[in-house]
């Protein structure tokens, strides 16, 4: 199969697409090809808004791709744009993967509308940050599948969660594709099993495209790593085991929602299921191996200490007004499960760091990079989002509290500006384009989907 030629053919887009384009581009789909495209409804989100799923070909095996799992994160539905497409013209290509392909554009649609304020740029930080959401753990649907480990007891998924759910079950999927992607970093993966034969086309996508590879601190620290760049899927379970290892507070609490798509498929069937994580920006410094002067464990404890200061001053605005919001909007679900999560994620990496034998090594710029600059973004957009739900509490909520609101609401914005200018000062980053990104996403799909296929 000529992958390249398939990937020189991703569109070059200039804005991300809304949740009402997508389904009506869909709806479109279906009705130019109705031999071959079969759309349906999955079910509904929270909101009782429709998840479309494009059923396309006919092949033996089952694949199953889902974009805007986090809602932040739409460079999937760009790549299943194209992919839809590509498929449903090409008999050649539908024969050749052998697969009949279950597309879900945005899984997520209430989430992704939250988002749409930065979809069509600009491509800043700062706009990125003022325009953000993400849920909680316990409103992701990525993170609300059910479990049973040791002490957590997870049972109540979403809406969403519930659709991907019954899909799962059902087909039992011979590939999934849960598409995600960073804010801002280099490219990784996980996948749920060894694959040896993948570790050198993941590779070399991102660098037929120009984009470091994440070298720097993984996402978790407790993320097993099969080739640089290429972890094991994550799981609960193994959050669990950290908390419960570097922690004397009770794990079940400190993972607040379920496990991932990725673990819950397990249950039905031997499911290879694949993540690609791409970032939206660039920095030198995201793939610079060269020594940083300081030790990897100097590097950590930093960030955490830096963490802890953002969050005590996070909530010195917002506990003179906690008791005065009257919504229950998804802005409070996200403030109040990542203020309460934070420091229990912080007493469990100073932890870690302060055990941990390996990280009494030099650090790498990369990694370095990754705890004193690219920690603080994250963080930001926490205060993008705790603005936010000020804002909204403020327009259509009814507290008699108005002024201490409006006031936690100056300190707020004049927190988040501060931050977001001392970041900008020290990136140098630069914009990286969808294609590009839909690019890596789409031939990392094609070749895993091809290792399935032979490993079967």
């Amino acid at each position: 199969m000529d992958i390249d030629a398939i990937l020189r053919d991703v569109p070059d887009w200039d804005a991300f697409l809304t949740v009402d384009e997508l389904d009506e581009s869909g709806r479109r789909l279906a009705a130019e090809y109705p031999d071959c495209v079969e759309l349906s409804v999955v079910g509904t989100s929270r909101e009782g808004r429709p998840i479309q799923c494009l059923k396309i070909g006919d092949g033996p095996r089952r694949a199953l791709l889902f974009g805007c799992v986090h809602p932040n994160e739409p460079i999937g539905s760009m790549m299943l744009e194209y992919f839809s497409r590509r498929l449903a013209e090409d008999a050649g290509l539908r024969r050749e993967l052998g697969y009949t392909w279950y597309l879900i554009k945005c899984i997520d649609p209430d989430g992704t509308r939250l988002n749409e304020g930065w979809f069509r740029g600009p491509f800043t930080p700062t706009h990125y940050t003022r325009n953000f959401f993400r849920p909680g753990s316990p409103q992701q649907v990525e993170w609300t599948f059910p479990i049973d480990y040791k002490g957590l007891h997870f049972d109540e998924p979403m809406p969403e969660t519930q659709a991907l759910m019954g899909l799962i079950e059902r087909l039992r999927p011979d590939f999934m594709y849960s598409l995600h992607n960073a804010g801002f970093g280099g490219v990784y993966y996980y996948i749920s099993d060894p694959a040896p034969d993948l570790y050198a086309p993941f590779h070399q996508l991102a660098r037929d495209q120009g984009l470091p590879l994440s070298l720097g601190e993984p996402e978790v620290p407790y993320g097993v790593a099969f080739h640089p760049a290429v972890y094991q899927m994550l799981g609960a379970q193994a959050a669990y085991d950290y908390y419960e290892a570097f922690t004397s507070l009770d794990p079940a609490k400190a993972v607040t929602g379920g496990t991932s798509s990725g673990e819950y498929a397990k249950r039905f069937g031997d499911t290879f299921t694949l993540v690609c994580e791409l970032p939206y920006f660039y920095d030198p410094r995201i793939d610079d191996q060269s020594s940083a002067g300081m030790s990897r464990r100097s590097a950590v404890l930093q960030s955490v200490d830096t963490s802890i200061r953002f969050h005590d001053r996070l909530e010195a605005i917002y506990a003179p007004v906690r008791g005065l919001l009257t919504l229950d909007s998804p802005y409070r679900k996200t403030v109040d499960n990542f203020t309460a999560l934070a420091r229990s994620g912080s007493v469990a990496k100073r932890a870690w760091a302060e055990r941990t034998e390996e990280l009494t090594k030099d650090a790498t710029v990369a990694e370095a990079f990754d705890n004193l600059v690219i920690s603080r973004l994250y963080g930001g957009l926490l205060l993008g989002v705790f603005v936010r739900m000020l804002a909204k509490e403020l327009g259509d909520g009814l507290s008699p509290g108005r002024r201490a609101l409006e006031e936690a609401m100056a300190k707020a914005v004049a927190f988040r500006e501060e931050s977001l200018a001392a970041l900008e000062a020290d990136l140098q980053y630069q914009v990286v384009p969808i294609k590009k990104l839909a690019t890596i996403q789409l031939g990392a799909g094609l070749h895993t989907a091809l290792h399935v296929k032979g490993r079967r």
